[in-house]
């Protein structure tokens, strides 16, 4: 047979199969476990879709528990409660009060949970008498004294501060410089700094029954005021003011007791002028007691007392409005001889 012509000749050939698909197919290489069928006369477990799907829920290692929050919140409260209050605060909130009182309530320093959910209090001691050794670094308080006074105020002691600072009724607590103006017994406002002036501005002066310091009256005892009784009527005699002023009630209490031998009945006692047979000073005054300014007039029937209401901030007997009461009466007699009125004390009708 002749040549046969290649080009005319058509063959057809196929292409060989590729086995790769471009995309594999996951499914063909996940893992099928054989289904296993629980063992007679026993139900398989029924698992819920929504728990089985639903996150837990971790604590954040960072966030705070309502517990420590709250202790959190009544720590910055004390903090704040006792900057308030001028009390140093220990670096874990709590106060010097409260440390000496866990120190107290408990032998180890380490704290058991009930003590830590509550403290036991520290019960304040009640005052009681305190030997002058006690506050003996303390020094005395001099007395603002001078000629021609109207009114010479008598109170029981220093208090602690009064003494640190040297001025009289020095505490914050202190109403007297407060009821002083109030009543118009100094006719501007001072301050205890100025308690030195009040002889030579206004013919006001000032004196206690005890001259120590102490906390409180509670530290004084009965047989030390009744022995400043003669020492206040000497100072009345030897400076003849017109009236004294007694700055609470336990004072006038003591002179009654060293004069009448008794304490004072309570139908006897009351606030205001006393009566003239009470007045103090009354007497001769020897050479050597004499003070240049001071005029001595024979016959001199000694100065009335006036008994007001004690000043002390822990005097809680009568009502703000009952201290000024008694503190006016005194403050419009106070008022007439400043305005240059010859008013004798006692007599408030005719000043008013």
């Amino acid at each position: 047979m002749a040549s046969l012509d290649r080009e005319s000749v058509n063959i057809s050939v196929s292409p060989p199969q590729s086995s790769f698909s471009g995309r594999i197919n996951m499914e063909n290489f996940r893992f099928k476990a054989e289904p296993q069928s629980p063992p007679a006369g026993q139900t398989p477990p029924r698992r819920s879709t929504r728990l089985s799907l639903t996150p837990r829920k971790t604590e954040s290692p960072t966030r705070a528990s309502p517990a420590s929050m709250s202790s959190n919140r009544k720590r910055k409260a004390t903090v704040l409660a006792s900057e308030d209050a001028g009390v140093p605060a220990l670096p874990d909130g709590s106060t010097e009060a409260d440390a000496d009182a866990a120190d107290d309530s408990s032998p180890s320093s380490t704290p058991t949970p009930s003590s830590t959910k509550k403290p036991k209090k520290r019960n304040r001691q009640k005052s009681g008498y305190q030997p002058p050794s006690v506050y003996a670094h303390l020094p005395p308080l001099p007395d603002a004294l001078a000629p021609n006074m109207h009114a010479l105020f008598c109170g029981l002691n220093p208090g602690v501060r009064t003494a640190q600072t040297g001025h009289a009724y020095n505490h914050p607590s202190n109403l007297f410089w407060k009821l002083m103006f109030s009543s118009g017994v100094l006719p501007v406002r001072c301050v205890a700094e100025e308690d030195r002036t009040l002889p030579e501005r206004f013919r006001l002066g000032l004196t206690n029954i005890v001259s120590r310091p102490s906390r409180n009256g509670a530290e004084l005892s009965k047989a030390e005021m009744d022995a400043g009784v003669g020492a206040l009527e000497a100072k009345v005699r030897i400076w003849r003011p017109l009236a004294v002023v007694m700055v609470g009630k336990s004072i006038w209490e003591s002179v009654w007791r060293v004069r009448h031998g008794r304490g004072i009945a309570k139908h006897e006692f009351k606030y205001g002028w006393q009566d003239e047979s009470e007045n103090m000073g009354a007497g001769d005054v020897g050479d050597g007691e004499r003070q240049e300014g001071v005029e001595y007039r024979d016959g001199w029937k000694g100065a009335r007392v006036f008994v007001a209401s004690s000043t002390s901030g822990l005097a809680a007997t009568l009502s703000p409005a009952e201290k000024e009461k008694i503190w006016r009466e005194l403050g419009q007699w106070v008022e007439a001889r400043r305005a240059g009125r010859d008013v004798p004390p006692g007599l408030v009708d005719d000043v008013s």
